[in-house]
């Protein structure tokens, strides 16, 4: 059975500086989840954290900055 998203990942508008969380829903707990900027996949570092407990997936872009949208 595929993994889906159970909502959608809605747009959001942050102060630039401030830190954004984007969150998803999956049908399966603990399914891997793989976070990625256009083609780029993103990996966790002082700016991007990644956090999952059991269908919930989050992450974190601390210090965001226009080129993060």
């Amino acid at each position: 059975v595929p993994v889906l998203f159970k909502q959608p990942l809605k747009n959001m508008e942050m102060e630039e500086g401030k830190s954004v969380s984007l969150h998803c829903e999956l049908t399966k707990a603990d399914a891997t989840v793989v976070w990625k900027k256009g083609e780029a996949t993103l990996q966790a570092s002082a700016k991007y954290e990644m956090k999952q407990k059991g269908t919930v997936a989050e992450l974190v872009i601390h210090n965001a900055e226009p080129e993060d949208a």
